[in-house]
């Protein structure tokens, strides 16, 4: 398992966002939600559902954080995301829960690790104002920061340094 509780984070999430772009749904970290709350991931899929994505890095993490229970009003589905070690037992029976094998990582965090849906979640439908709502704010946020990472003078210097001369 990665040593501590920050790398365990960081390997179940890129283990699951790895996972997300396998299944064909386009995933985004900390989508900041209409209420102020920031979804860890959440994944809109090709059929224009929204799947939220609470990762959980330990026990202590799951049992003292309930706002997972507000996102419920922002998705179709809500999954959590654990290590293999996880008490999957503490987790709510209507949620899903995918399993990412953190043991695998060995040390450094330049391996993704595997993972995969243990259970599938159960399934409300966001009234439709809600849907487009989330689907705005979902294609602003991604588009944004794409924005971000675009910026034409970046882009330039890249270009100048990869000159032979």
């Amino acid at each position: 398992m990665p040593i501590d509780l920050v790398q365990n984070q960081i390997a179940i999430r890129r283990a699951v966002v790895h996972l997300c772009g396998q299944m064909g749904w386009a995933a985004l970290h900390e989508l900041v939600l209409p209420d102020g709350r920031r979804a860890d991931i959440m994944a809109l899929r090709p059929d224009n559902g929204f799947v939220c994505i609470e990762i959980k890095s330990g026990p202590r993490d799951f049992l003292t954080d309930a706002k997972w229970a507000c996102y419920r009003d922002w998705c179709d589905q809500l999954f959590f995301a654990v290590d293999r070690g996880f008490p999957r037992d503490l987790l709510p029976d209507t949620a899903g829960i995918m399993v990412a094998d953190t043991d695998a990582v060995p040390g450094g965090l330049n391996v993704i690790a595997e993972s995969a849906i243990l259970r599938d979640s159960a399934t409300s439908a966001l009234a439709p104002a809600r849907r487009r709502k989330l689907t705005h704010l979902f294609a602003m946020q991604a588009a944004t920061r794409l924005g971000r990472l675009d910026d034409p003078a970046v882009t330039a210097a890249l270009r100048t340094a990869r000159r032979v001369e």
